[in-house]
């Protein structure tokens, strides 16, 4: 089974990348299930947020107690898949935990006869590292969009969506987490198992970026895909904003930035951001420069 794991920051256009893949027939998909960010906390403090503060080493980190969080986000997980198993007690353990995580997923996307699941929640890019550490062969899909276009994709969300939590804190707020997100793309450039898809090409030049994400992922870009998305990759009642992509038919977006921000906060936002073109040539460069994987066996239809 093919474990594949969807990041980026947030209003990137996670949903449509995950949604685009769930139309290939082999692709079994999912709602966000925010896993590892239950099983692990700490989401403001590693965003970087100002005033967060790491947790206190417990008792129960030193003997790899998994929080009851998570637990409790598995169960509700459990609840809403359709194949699931019957219930069992959950592990005590962290890595107890996560592997009951992949599994489940593993057996949800048999059931479904797909040969890659793939798990889209932004945030887990802040946990990159314990992923790879509990997810045999786990492997990364970075969705990246320019910094000034996602965060005026955010003041849109929040205006549109008043009285949601998701996208308040403000344009320097979020700045800063764009840059984080910048960084971590940064730091896993040229990283066998990570893949980055830049939203502007992807939408300019579907077929070539279709067709290297395939590559990346073992998957023939020849196979024919659904007209759209039938799988549930976003719950819309709740989240509302992901409409537009959740059919995972790649559109021209709206350039929204000059539109909601005047020149003096578009002039702040390029000195502050990461510049996105130099953040574009290292993960090219990465990509490219990588070493040439071994041969890697196409997926088939599970019998």
């Amino acid at each position: 089974m093919q474990r594949i794991f969807v990041v980026g920051c947030p209003r990137s256009g996670t949903t449509l990348v995950q949604a685009l893949l769930a139309r290939h027939p082999l692709v079994y998909a999912l709602p966000e299930t925010g896993f590892f960010a239950w099983l692990y906390g700490e989401l403001a403090w590693r965003w970087g947020d100002r005033g967060a503060r790491p947790r206190r080493r417990r008792l129960r980190h030193r003997f790899d107690i998994a929080r009851s969080r998570a637990r409790k986000a598995m169960h509700a997980l459990r609840a809403r898949l359709p194949e699931a198993p019957r219930p069992r007690p959950l592990p005590w353990r962290t890595h107890g935990c996560a592997r009951r995580f992949v599994a489940l997923l593993d057996a949800q996307a048999a059931a479904a006869g797909r040969a890659l699941w793939v798990e889209k929640t932004p945030y887990h890019l802040l946990y990159i590292p314990e992923i790879e550490r509990l997810v045999p062969q786990a492997r990364f899909v970075h969705v990246i969009r320019r910094g000034e276009d996602v965060l005026a994709s955010v003041a849109d969300a929040n205006l549109r969506y008043d009285g949601n939590d998701a996208f308040g804190g403000g344009i320097v707020h979020w700045a800063q987490r764009w840059n984080r997100a910048a960084r971590i793309h940064l730091d896993c450039a040229g990283r066998p198992q990570h893949h980055f898809v830049f939203l502007d090409d992807l939408i300019a030049d579907l077929d070539v970026e279709w067709r290297r994400l395939c590559a990346f992922l073992g998957l023939d870009a020849e196979l024919e895909l659904d007209d759209r998305c039938a799988q549930p990759v976003a719950d819309l009642d709740s989240e509302p904003w992901k409409r537009a992509a959740a059919d995972g038919r790649p559109r021209r977006a709206e350039r929204k930035a000059e539109r909601l921000f005047g020149p003096q906060t578009l002039d702040w936002l390029r000195q502050r951001l990461v510049p996105y073109q130099e953040l574009r040539r290292a993960c090219a460069a990465g990509r490219d420069a990588r070493a040439a994987p071994e041969p890697r066996r196409r997926l088939v239809q599970p019998a």
